[in-house]
Order: structure tokens, then sequence, then C-alpha cells
């Protein structure tokens, strides 16, 4: 088989190349290398006889379309998205133009492939919902009501994919999943940005209340998840992907400064001390929750790490890999 990843130099992208080459395909990774693309994450496969990459962005049409037709994949799987909400909403141009024109693009030149069991797997995120209340979970029914720019720019994503599937028959799969962790993640996202402001000694800064409370996600079981949608998905579907683990922000970052306690002691007081409260993020979603009852009575998934094994592995690993984390 042969794949397509669009940001497959991304955190989830870079996990993703690295399953599919263990499961026999051949990938052509598509990245732009913006600042959270990293290849240093494929150091382990960048010269695995099956792995390719190309430094390409998304959103120069005539580029992208003659690296598709040139390599007439099996699958797409399009991760390739400009994702962290803060920037989003500081500018919000870059989302507009890689996040809805990019996906058009690749939409467009995936409509010319003549490989009949060619598949489109468009990843998306939970944050498309809205926000809920203290109880209830996400569906793939839940009507869209995207806060930020972020969510609205993967929001239109989606409907531009549905579309394309309903219009000009193209082979879509569509995906939601909650907020990913793990190694590789880049440092502007909560977990790793505890982690490494904590061990800096800098401020751990907690928006608003820190009530705000979001499902966790092992980045191995979500990548393990998009195989199984591309092997066993219905086509024209949406598959809701999350990881069953709900965490109010503020007990998270306690958590995790608890662990460090553990792991790496401070020589005088505790990680906790470094936790400050400031004025919270404009659009700030109060809750996410998915539930993943289609994608697991329909494909036969479940996420198979548990929280506590996890967060611990994670916040092993950046202890392990400040070269990685630092040359960001």
């Amino acid at each position: 088989m042969k794949s397509i990843v669009t940001g497959g130099a991304g955190f989830i992208g870079a996990h993703l190349v690295k399953l599919l080459l263990e499961k026999g395909h051949q990938v052509l990774n598509l990245d732009a290398l913006t600042y959270s693309g990293n290849l240093n994450s494929l150091k382990s496969i960048a010269y695995h006889h099956n792995y390719q990459f190309l430094q390409l962005d998304i959103c120069d049409a005539v580029k992208l379309e003659s690296a598709i037709i040139d390599f007439q994949p099996d699958a797409i799987f399009h991760l390739a998205a400009e994702s962290h909400v803060d920037n989003s909403i500081a500018a919000a141009g870059a989302f507009m133009q890689t996040n809805i024109i990019g996906t058009f693009n690749l939409l467009e030149t995936a409509r010319k492939l003549k490989n009949r069991n060619f598949r489109f797997i468009h990843v998306s995120t939970d944050e498309v919902y809205g926000a809920l209340g203290e109880t209830g979970a996400f569906t793939e029914e839940t009507p869209y009501q995207p806060n930020s720019p972020y969510s609205a720019s993967k929001a239109a994503s989606d409907h531009l994919a549905r579309a394309w599937n309903k219009t000009y028959g193209l082979p879509v799969l569509i995906t939601h999943c909650s907020n990913n962790y793990g190694g590789f993640q880049f440092p502007e996202k909560l977990i790793p940005k505890v982690l490494i402001n904590a061990v800096s000694n800098k401020e751990i800064s907690v928006y608003g209340t820190g009530k705000n409370v979001r499902d966790w996600l092992h980045v191995q079981d979500h990548v393990e998840a998009l195989f199984a949608v591309w092997e066993r998905g219905k086509i024209g579907e949406t598959y809701n992907i999350g990881g069953g683990k709900e965490w109010r922000n503020i007990d998270l970052i306690r958590e995790i400064c608890q662990q460090l306690d553990q792991i790496k002691p401070k020589y005088e007081g505790s990680y906790q001390d470094q936790i400050r409260f400031v004025a919270d993020r404009a659009g700030h979603d109060f809750r996410y929750a998915i539930d993943n009852s289609k994608i697991e009575k329909e494909l036969l998934w479940k996420p198979r790490f548990d929280f506590e094994t996890g967060i611990k592995e994670t916040i092993l690993w950046y202890l392990s890999n400040e070269e990685w984390w630092r040359e960001k």
C-alpha cells in the first residue's frame, strides 16, 4: 500500500508515519516544515527504504498536484494544519489558508486519482463541536458550534471534505479526536509546556480558574484508530476518537507537578509553587468529551493506554529528550 501523510513532521503525523511503515506501507511525507514541524521526530526512520519526505506547502496547488499524481497513493491521511488556538486568536490568516484552502487543494487533486481503492482520511478535532456543560459527550451527530478561529477553520475543512464526498463521490472518511499527548509534541501545547516550564524554573500559567475540562488521548492510540478507520471504516462516515480520560486543567497541571516532585525533585519546595493564574483565553471552551461508542462498535477499536501510565511515560520522555525540545 502507498500512503501520503500531510503534516508528517508534526506531532501526530510523525507517529502515524512510523505506524504505517511498521504496517508495511510505502509512505510519502508532505510537510511545509513550519515552526512546529520537526524532522528530528523522524530520525529513526529517515532512511527507511519505504519512506520519502518532500518539503511542500499544501497551499501550493501546482506542486501538491504534481507530488500526489506522481506518487499515486492508495490513501491520503490529511493532518497538515495550523492547530494552536492561541495563535489563531492572534493571527487567524494562516489558519484560513492552510486549513481551508490547503484542504481544498488536496481534495481537488485527490479527485484526479484513478485508484478505485483510494481513501482520503480527513483528520479533524473535537473543537469543531464547541463546548459542553458539566455532563454529556460529543457524538458524530453533535451540531458544529466552533468558538475559535482555529476550530472554525477546521469545521470549514470538514464541510469541504463531506461535500466532496457527497458531490463528487470522493472516498472520504472524517475523524474527530480529543486532546493528544505523548512524546514529540511541540512545546506550545499544554502538557509539554507545563513540563518544560516546570523544569526550567519558569512560571506555569493557568488560564482563568483552571476548571476547563479536556479529554486526553495517547497519540499512539490515536494513530492506531486512524489506521483502523482507513482499513475498516465506511466511506462517507465520521468517527470520533477519544481517550475517555477527563481532567480539569488545574488538576492535570498539579498531577504533572506532583509526579515531577517524585521523579526530579527541586532543591527546595514543589513545582506547584510555580503555578500562576492568568486572564482567561478569549472564547475558551469549558469542556470537551468524546463518545467513542461508534468506533468501538463498528471498527473494534479501543484506547489501550491508561492515562496514569501514559502521562508518566510522557514526563520521562521529555526529561530524557531535552535536546529535542531545547532546539525549538
